[in-house]
């Protein structure tokens, strides 16, 4: 299991994740960013947005998951 908090993953707090896969932890990550939306979340918000305008832009998606894929790799799972 390892743990990403919602600011490594490009949020706005500090909420930790938790899983074994990167795949599980960005639903959980998504899961979370739709609650604080529907919460209208102001911090939350902005960082959505900003997460909005690199989706413009297919390579900077691409490379901004694939680093955070490797974060997610390179981390030390916990029991």
């Amino acid at each position: 299991m390892k743990t990403m908090t919602c600011k490594q993953l490009g949020g706005a707090c500090n909420k930790e994740f938790h899983a074994n896969t990167f795949e599980e932890i960005a639903e959980l990550s998504k899961k979370h960013g739709m609650e604080m939306f529907h919460k209208n979340d102001e911090l939350h918000l902005k960082a959505m947005s900003n997460m909005q305008e690199l989706m413009n832009s297919p390579e900077a998606m691409k490379t901004w998951f694939d680093n955070k894929r490797k974060e997610f790799e390179d981390l030390t799972a916990s029991n």
